[in-house]
This record gives C-alpha cells, structure tokens and sequence, in this order.
C-alpha cells in the first residue's frame, strides 16, 4: 500500500504522501543512522519507524494548528504537571488506523513489531491516576476534534523506576531520554521567558539565594503529538524545558572556575530534571514552586502569544480562551494571568479579574488536607515579589466582599483567608484557585459532595454556582482496543464498529451474557489476555504466574488510605485458613500488587516490604502451593498496567471511604471485565450504581459511618476479640515473615494499634474477608463468573473519558469540535 492511499483509511483529505512504507524506514536508518538496514539494531529499527509514523502524521499535525490559527475557534489549554503517556507507537498506529499497512510491512521485512515496541521507554511524566487522566483527556479532546493543546514540563527523569531488592523499595533514575524521542520537536524559537526576583548561586556546594538580584529562566518548548482516533485532528502536547539566557562564562572557564562556568545552565535544568523533587526538605519544597510557576508563566505566555497572534481583543479572552487546572498544582496561574492583564495588557483591576475568573477552571482531586498546596509567602517575596502583590490584593478584596456577605464572623473570614497566619505565613492555593476561577469541579459524585460539605464548604456556600462534578473516564483506545485485542475483536463481533468512540454501544452485549457461545468467547479471551501476561511478565521480570489461577490485582500509588495493608492482612488470614485446613476447597488465587511509595513516605515503603515478605513466606510453603500466590510487581508503569489490565479477574478497590477523589484502574479493570472488590468510595460508587450491586463485592463502612465513629473507633477491640485479625496480626508482629530482620514491622504495630489505624484497616477487614469469601465462591462457577463480567463490560460506557471531556467542553468550556481540517 502507497502512503499516498492513508486518506482512504482514515481521512486524511488532501494529506498527500509518497514513497512505500519500507522505503520511508530504510530511508530513516540510512539518512538518520548512518546504518545498513540489514544490520539495524532494535533500538535504531524504533527510531525509524517511529519516525515514519510521524511522517504519516506530521502533514495532519501541521495542518491541525493552522486551521486553529485560521478559523481563530474558542481552545482549550489543559495545565498539568503530570501527564503519565506511557509509550506512543502502538498508541499512534492505532488511532492512525495503520495496522494494515503495519502488517504488510512486517511480512515484507520481517520486522518484529512487538519486539520494536518494547524498545520505546515509558513516558513516565506522571505519578499515577491524576498524570494518566490528562493523557485521556488529551487523546479525547483530539479524538472528538476539539481544539486544545496540553502543557507539562519534560522531565528529564520523570518518576523513578522502581527496584525492588531484598523486598525494599529502591529509586533509580529512569533516563527516558537517554536515546533521542522520535516524537518530540523542539521549538527554539518560541522560548518563554520566566522572570525571577531572586538568582542563585553554588557556594561550598550548596545553593545560595540571592535575593534582590533578578534573574530569569528560559523555557524552551518540546511539543509531541496527539493523535485522535482516525488521525482527523492531531492536537499538540507542549512539554517546557527549563534552561537559561547564560550557558557558559568564558571568563570563568578561563580563570579555571569550570563549574561555575556552566552553573547557571545546570541550575536552570534542575527545574526540569525530576518529577516530584523530594518536599521534605526546604530546597525541594523551593525546587516544587519553581517547576509550578515555571510551567504556568510559560504556558499562559504562550497561550496569551497564540490568542493575540489571532489579531483578538483582550475583552475576548474568555470567549477565545478556556484555561483548565488540572489539581491545585497550577494554581498560580490566576495570579500571573491578572499580572499578564494588568501589566502588559494595561487593563483595570476589575476589568482584569473579570476576565481571569471567566477564562480559568479548576478541577480539584483530592479531600487530603495535605495535598491541597500551600506555598510560603517568603518563597513568594523571594522570588515572584509581584505575584504576592496580586495575591494580597485579591485576598484585600474578597474578604472584604466575604465581610459584607456575613458581618462579625470573624471564624469564617478566618478560614476563607487566602492566606494561613502564622510565625511562616502560608498561600492557601486551592483557596486562590477557587477564588480565581469559574469554575470548581470535583471529579466523581461523591468526591464532588463531600469537597462542598467538608473540605470547602465556606467556598461552596459563597460561590454555589461554581462548584460541580465530572466524573472522571479513561480512553476507551487504548485500555481496551489496544491492550486487549482479544476482547476488542469480540466486541466488535458482537454489536459492529463504533464502540471505540461511542463506547455505550457495549449496552448491547448485556444480554450476551445468558449465551453460552458468547461466554465460552468471553473466557477464552480472558485466558488469552493472561497468557499474554504471563508470558510478558516471564520475558520483562522473570516472574512465572500460572494462567489457570484467579488473577486479584491492585495497582495503585502505595499509600496508606489506599490501603494495601488491608488486602496484605486479609492474605494472611487466608494463608492461616489453608494451613489449618490443607483441604480448605477455595479456587487457586494469585494476588498481584503494584505500585510506587513516594521516596520518603517511610510507612509506604514498609507496607511494600511486607508484602514481598509475606510473598517470600507464602509462595515458598508447599502447604498451599498451587491455591495460594503473591507477588508484587516491580516497577509499575503504563506498559505493565497496559498488560497486566485484561489479564485481571478482581479489581482491588479498597481505599477508605470517604478518601479517593474518584480512581481510574477501577474504570478500566472494569472495562476489561474485572470485577469490582471495592469500598463505597470515589467512582466506586457509580461502577455500582451502572452495573448493580449484586454484579460487585461492596464491602466496608460508608463515609457517614467512617467520620461519625472517628471520636470512638478503637482498632484494639478489633485486635482483641476477633481471633483471625489477632492471629493475621501476631504473625506480622512475632517477626514471622521476618525472621532475618526482627521488627521491622513495628511502625505498622504503631500505626494500627498505637495511633488509631486512622484509615480504618481493622474495621474493615471482617467485613473486606466475607467479600473475599464471595469472590472464590463465584469464581468456582465459570458460567456464573462470566456472566457478571460480561455485564461489566457493558456497563463501562459511562467511563469512557470521551464522556467527561464532552460535560467539560459543554459545561465548564462551552467549546465545541472544532473546525475541518
């Protein structure tokens, strides 16, 4: 097949190409690499492919913006400091349409593109859920044709990869970027300037602020991109990497200072070398407000360049222009938008707030009081000397307006204060964010309702309007018709074309599940997705799984409220089942962890550690070898979620209740036809509510119950009268899985016994038990098993991202698909 023939595939209109698809990847390892294509490594082979996939694109890309620039419609600029894209070729040639042409090329050259895939390194510029939702948003907002473009930072390391030795967690810096990305364009020419009140300098190795010296940083724009669904409209993601005006003092060199040499370039790059610095300290704490102010003044300079280029007037910003804010991370937008308007623009304060509140949103994504941002106020006199200026402003004229609403109420004005009194004065930044914007969302139902009654709830009374819900969704293309091709095709059997981008479509399978043709399908597929994990984790960790077992997968970021300890206790007790009972008859499970603890969040790192010790302990019992399996994956990432997703049969969803915003591996373990095991918290509850109770295992008290016995909850009573809690318990707590390390587990003791098991582990875990119970029990009728699952699968219509982007685009944005290109 011609390229010149794509337009026949997926619409490309006048998009023309010329050459075969062979010749544009012999031509790229020739002209690129300076390589005989016979003799091409697998990394150089990437590249060339790769990099004629974005030849393919590049003409639709190239024409995506200026159309935009052309017809000037209302966009969307989706600020996020994370964006969790993982690998991009099997993503693009999907959303491309190119699989025909893919399989006509690995015939004619016998190129192994699976084995070309595993070549490109996960973009790991996220931590977890939020960071993946934007790279659904994104793909979303370019599958609907909706004009948009997103802004990040390009890390240079991203999150770290995680080792696991002797059981503990280790970081290791993931240089993604060690080889050339071939999707990625630099922009020189449109570098933003970041100004700063302060520079610094290195002394004795340590960094010293200067204050009352300016300085500015350079933020130099990577844009990759963003392929929507049959290739129509190609959006751009913008990454910002920070550098500086001064890459090298000749002077210093000569005078034999060649660090000081180059030091200011090195600093300046700190701003973008690593994802998450390490807040426990004050120079991490001062690195987390550069990066966040960093990627808001380069993004909102850009935005106002594009919007003026478009010859509009400022009075149209909020007509031409929606900001959103992905988490309170970008928060200082509001502040650097007004100083934009009121220092460049020349606009009046009240003209400038007007437009700044209409153009900004704010999607806020968690109820944790110590994620909602609060920066200190010297760290802003430092540094954005004019920003605090605003800030104070802004904070002079709501309270005053919060004054004349409610007269006397000095407790309120207290907690609506923009800014925390105290011996280190703080801004409060979800407060600002909210106060500055339009538009404040929660991103599930409940979340949403307990943002306005509990954690803001002052806000919400004064602005109740602007608070609302959209419930978070995942892209159908790739966590279903690219990770899981099996049960794609079924579908697509099934009830035809157009699910992908219509995903409500799978409704009609519903009824599929009373047939047993289509059961038998199902399962098949489901085995088929587990053999190919199986086979993947073998080839990438070494780690040998069984197929035939119950997959019980939790995958999430380790954190206490999202509680692996629970599912971690409740393993031993059913480990202590089987040994008093060899012929206990419960289906073989394996229960599969994985995820990242935060390089100083101690506690976290101990859960992981115990976990691979009760794996170490279980796995290596002949007593319940063949029924009982544990194991924690090393290293999660979008790859392994990617694989590991289809091959699910339980989705682990156990957080407190009352503490997920909403979580998106729910919504995609159940689109891939895993059932729910889950709390009635975040999107939990709507999963329930579209599929039916009965076709879940709800466990756990609710969030009314959670906050209403927080004032007499006592976990020892747990520990003390129920006999398998203690029994589970004392085998953590006797160094049984230790022995070689005796109390190790003790800050688990202390955290569950001695501090009040705050996230409610012990509780839960009877109620979390029982659930367990059901699950084996279904499990052991396949027809049974199959039948829910298939009503899963039907059901996820509601959590295809697709869905959200369109309640945001209507609700918050008023935009509309944009434009033909």
């Amino acid at each position: 097949m011609q390229h010149n023939d794509l337009h026949a595939l997926y619409g490309c209109g006048p998009v023309t190409f010329t050459g075969t698809s062979d010749a544009l990847f012999e031509r790229r390892l020739v002209l690129d690499h300076v390589i005989d294509p016979k003799a091409a490594p697998p990394r150089e082979q990437f590249e060339a492919f790769a990099g004629a996939v974005r030849d393919v694109l590049a003409q639709r890309w190239l024409k995506t913006s200026q159309t935009y620039d052309r017809v000037n419609p209302k966009q969307v600029y989706y600020l996020s400091m994370e964006f969790l894209i993982g690998r991009t070729l099997a993503n693009n040639i999907t959303n491309l349409f190119l699989e025909p042409i893919v399989e006509e090329f690995q015939n004619s050259k016998g190129v192994d593109l699976t084995e070309l895939i595993e070549q490109e390194p996960d973009a790991g510029l996220g931590n977890g859920g939020l960071g993946r939702l934007a790279a659904c948003f994104i793909e979303s907002l370019a599958t609907m044709k909706i004009p948009a473009i997103g802004y990040g930072l390009r890390y240079d390391y991203g999150i770290f990869r995680q080792e696991i030795t002797n059981g503990y967690q280790s970081e290791q810096p993931d240089p993604w970027l060690n080889r050339p990305d071939p999707w990625e364009v630099a922009r020189p020419h449109e570098t933003a300037s970041v100004p700063l009140g302060s520079s610094f300098q290195v002394q004795g190795g340590q960094i010293i602020v200067r204050r009352g010296h300016p300085t500015h940083l350079l933020g130099v724009p990577y844009d990759r991109p963003v392929v929507g669904f049959g290739g129509k409209t190609i959006n751009t993601l913008r990454l910002w990497k920070a550098t500086t005006p001064s890459v090298f003092d000749f002077g210093e060199f000569s005078s034999g200072d060649f660090f000081g040499a180059v030091s200011d370039k090195t600093l300046a790059e700190s701003v973008t070398r690593v994802l998450y610095p390490d807040d426990s300290t004050s120079h991490g704490r001062s690195l987390r407000f550069l990066q966040e102010y960093f990627l808001v003044c380069c993004s909102l300079a850009d935005i106002v360049s594009r919007f003026r280029r478009r010859g509009n007037k400022w009075s149209s910003l909020p007509d031409k222009v929606a900001i959103q804010l992905n988490d309170t991370h970008p928060a200082m937008a509001v502040p650097e938008l007004m100083r934009i308007l009121l220092d460049d623009a020349k606009l009046g304060w009240d003209e400038a707030w007007d437009l700044t509140v209409r153009t900004l949103a704010y999607t806020n994504h968690t109820l944790l009081p110590e994620a909602l941002e609060k920066w200190s106020v010297h760290l802003f006199e430092a540094l954005l000397p004019r920003h605090l200026e605003i800030i104070y402003e802004i904070n002079r004229r709501f309270l005053g307006d919060v004054q004349s609403k409610c007269p006397g109420d000095d407790a309120k004005l207290s907690r609506v204060n923009l800014i925390e009194e105290g011996p280190d004065p703080k801004v409060r930044m979800a407060s600002l964010a909210i106060v500055g914007t339009h538009s404040t969302n929660g991103v599930a139902a409940i979340h949403s309702k307990l943002l306005r009654a509990k954690t803001v709830p002052d806000f919400a009374e004064l602005f109740p309007k602007r608070f609302n819900n959209k419930t978070n969704g995942v892209t159908p293309r790739r966590w279903l018709l690219l990770a899981n091709p099996n049960l794609a095709k079924l579908l697509t059997s099934a009830v035809g074309n157009g699910w992908e981008t219509n995903l409500s479509l799978l409704h009609k399978i519903a009824p599929l599940g009373q047939d047993t043709g289509f059961r038998n399908k199902f399962l098949a597929a489901k085995r088929a997705a587990k053999v190919r994990f199986v086979d993947w984790i073998k080839a990438t960790d070494g780690i040998s799984l069984d197929p035939d077992t119950l997959f019980d997968v939790q995958i999430k970021r380790i954190h206490e409220y999202k509680r692996q300890l629970l599912n971690a206790i409740q393993v031993i007790i059913w480990y202590n089942r089987l040994l008093s009972n060899p012929k206990l008859d419960i289906p073989p499970r394996t229960i599969l962890f994985a995820g990242k603890a935060a390089p100083a969040y101690h506690l976290a790192k101990v859960i992981i550690k115990l976990i691979t010790s009760i794996g170490r302990v279980v796995n290596a019992d002949p007593a319940v070898h063949g029924k009982l399996r544990v194991e924690f994956l090393p290293n999660y990432s979008c790859t392994l979620a990617e694989s590991l997703i289809p091959a699910a049969d339980v989705s682990e969803q156990i957080s407190t209740a009352g503490f997920e915003a909403s979580g998106t591996s729910n919504m995609k373990l159940m689109m891939n036809g895993a059932l729910t095991v889950g709390t009635q918290d975040g999107a939990n509850i709507e999963i329930v509510e579209e599929v039916g109770e009965e076709n879940a295992f709800i466990f756990g008290l609710t969030t009314e119950q959670v906050l209403n016995s927080r004032d007499w909850y006592n976990p020892k009573w747990h520990y003390e009268n129920d006999v398998e809690t203690r029994q589970a318990l004392d085998l953590i707590f006797d160094d049984y899985f230790s022995p070689d390390e005796p109390g190790i587990f003790a800050p688990i003791r202390e955290m569950l016994l001695e501090r009040g098991d705050y996230y409610m582990h012990l509780a839960d875990l009877t109620s979390y038990t029982v659930a367990q119970q059901r699950v084996g029990e279904l499990y052991a009728d396949p027809n049974a098993w199959a039948q829910k699952a298939i009503l899963n699968v039907a059901c996820s219509g509601k959590f295809s991202s697709d869905r959200t982007i369109a309640e945001y685009a209507s609700e918050i944005w008023q935009v509309k698909p944009g434009p033909v290109v």
